[in-house]
């Protein structure tokens, strides 16, 4: 390999990873259940807010706060979008949103962060993430 190949070497891999980050996002994540989506790509193409719920089936504070997200999701449906990844499952998924403790719950806006919580929150709170 020449020296002065390296800049575009460097740039290869870049564009590749960034790449390989866009097709991860628009993959269709686990999830589902009432008012539940189950693709990430709604962040970036709702006109309303999305809450995001990262999660698994063996932690004790997601099973206790998953009735409440399933509950709030019928209660906004129409106003907001809520989506529920298991991490277990889209384990790149959640390391590309910085996910390090479950359950994490991110709120987008016009395909923005907008808010980020970490832990079993109460419904009220998810409300004030989205700006409900």
């Amino acid at each position: 390999m020449n020296k002065g190949n390296l800049p575009f070497w460097i740039a290869g891999a870049v564009l590749l990873y960034v790449g390989w980050i866009a097709f991860d996002m628009l993959r269709p994540a686990s999830g589902g259940g009432v008012g539940h989506t189950t693709s990430i790509s709604a962040v970036r193409t709702a006109k309303v807010p999305v809450l995001v719920e990262f999660y698994a089936d063996w932690c004790g504070p997601c099973k206790i706060v998953g009735p409440q997200v399933d509950e709030l999701a019928r209660e906004l449906k129409g106003r907001a979008v809520v989506i529920r990844i298991n991490v277990d499952e889209d384990p790149t998924l959640a390391r590309s949103h910085g996910v390090q403790g479950i359950p994490t719950f991110i709120a987008f806006k016009s395909g923005r962060e907008t808010g980020r919580q970490v832990g079993g929150i109460p419904k009220e709170k998810m409300r004030q993430l989205l700006g409900l």
